[in-house]
């Protein structure tokens, strides 16, 4: 103790004390810390790694080698960190991706991927940063909503979606060359990922935003209005007061177009 205390004062006593507290508290740390956790397993690791050689292939020639995105004359591409598996998805199950060339609007056609190579695709963006997971069927499954949950999506789809999507989800134009797609006959899932991801022009209705259950009563209210059967009368392609507005202007101008030539013509007969 007289060692010590004779020596409390030294101008190195307070350098050896820290690095004393810092030994100690690296050994605690050790010692009571959890166990790391392993990362993803062997599979998922080959997972990844046979998605990166297929991007590298069919997308990386304008998202970049490594997703980071690219802008250069017309060769051009979002990054991809942090857009999540269910873009790739999205986008990759509906043929938008890749593009043959650069466009206005990714349009859809054929999926040229094997469902395999799309799971390997989305493990590889995926492990680019963390972003949207493909969703469960619960998540988009629209069995048990009820009526009242129906009325309510079609209230939200209307506030919401259908200035670009039209009331009835049959698409819209945009400015610039693009477009709202039509929502006949489009998979719940896709519907799904579109709201959670923003493809294109569209916004992203996160669940701070939009509810999963009020993604669904939409997805339900999509379901039941294009279940519905044509009672009778033209649905004029379901896009509301602009074709209904053009039939009344042909029919109703042409008739008095008619109306006034036919009394244009009895005037001079009368003459």
């Amino acid at each position: 103790m007289r060692f010590l205390s004779s020596r409390r004062r030294h101008p190195a006593a307070k350098a050896l004390l820290l690095v004393l507290g810092l030994i100690v508290m690296g050994a605690l740390y050790t010692v009571f810390a959890p166990a790391p956790q392993v990362s993803a397993d062997t599979g998922t690791s080959q997972q990844v790694a046979e998605g990166k050689a297929l991007f590298a292939v069919g997308c990386a020639s304008c998202h970049g080698l490594n997703g980071e995105g690219q802008a250069s004359g017309e060769i051009q591409g979002p990054p991809l960190a942090g857009v999540g598996a269910a873009a790739v998805d999205f986008q990759v199950s509906s043929g938008r991706m890749p593009m043959a060339k650069p466009e206005a609007q990714a349009p859809v056609k054929p999926n040229r991927y094997t469902p395999e190579e799309v799971a390997q695709l989305e493990a590889y963006v995926a492990s680019l940063g963390p972003g949207p997971d493909v969703p469960a069927p619960a998540d988009y499954d629209p069995a048990n909503v009820s009526a009242e949950d129906v009325a309510r999506g079609g209230e939200l789809f209307r506030t919401n979606c259908s200035a670009c999507h039209n009331f009835e989800g049959a698409g819209g134009a945009l400015p610039g060359g693009k477009y709202a797609p039509s929502l006949y006959d489009v998979p719940n899932r896709r519907v799904y990922e579109a709201m959670i991801t923003g493809p294109q022009q569209m916004p992203v209705f996160s669940d701070g935003v939009v509810r999963p259950e009020d993604k669904r009563a939409i997805i339900a209210y999509l379901n039941t209005l294009h279940g519905q059967p044509n009672e009778g009368g033209l649905s004029l392609g379901g896009l509301g007061p602009v074709s209904e507005g053009l039939w009344a202007w042909i029919l109703g101008l042409g008739s008095l177009m008619g109306i006034a030539v036919w009394i244009a013509a009895k005037g001079a007969k009368a003459k």
